[in-house]
């Protein structure tokens, strides 16, 4: 079985997988909403298809619950671990897409001062979740890593914003 072309919506179901194994893809969907989710979205779909690509391929093994909703149960296989171990030591990857609504506003003419203020709170709001999630003891090297890197972003969205509003008061 030749392994098929693997995205990076791959590695985050496998990298998933080999976090909180077994797991169904609406678990998976519950995980990566506290999780990944704050700093790289899938479709709660996509989760569905691409576990049973991946499974399908043998990168993960599938088991089917015998009653109730038979609902599909995933964990790695060990072609799967091997693909994840082979992706996690690449250092090579392709810089982020940032995708802002608020920016995009920005852009289009939208009165920076105006959306300053909403933009504000929702970054101060996400920066204070993100710091009481650092305060969490139980968490791996990787995601406390991962954490403290939107809690610089959200720093800076809130600088920003900030700087925007302030512009307002001094043209007052």
């Amino acid at each position: 079985m030749s392994t098929p072309r693997l995205s990076d919506t791959s590695y985050a179901v496998l990298g998933l997988l080999d976090l909180f194994e077994p797991a169904t893809p609406y678990q998976l969907k519950q995980i990566a909403q506290v999780s990944i989710f704050h700093f790289w979205s899938i479709p709660h779909t996509q989760l569905y298809t691409e576990c049973a690509r991946l499974a399908e391929a043998g990168l993960l093994d599938e088991r089917r619950e015998e009653s109730g909703r038979r609902r599909r149960v995933y964990r790695l296989s060990a072609a799967g671990r091997r693909a994840l171990r082979e992706w996690r030591a690449d250092p090579n990857t392709d810089l982020y897409e940032l995708r802002d609504p608020g920016l995009l506003k920005l852009f289009c003419g939208a009165d920076p001062a105006s959306l300053a203020e909403t933009q504000l709170e929702r970054h101060e709001r996400r920066l204070h979740s993100y710091e009481e999630l650092l305060d969490q003891t139980d968490m791996s090297e990787g995601i406390r890593l991962s954490l403290e890197s939107g809690i610089g972003h959200e720093r800076e969205y809130v600088r920003f914003w900030s700087r925007l509003r302030e512009r307002r008061s001094e043209k007052r």
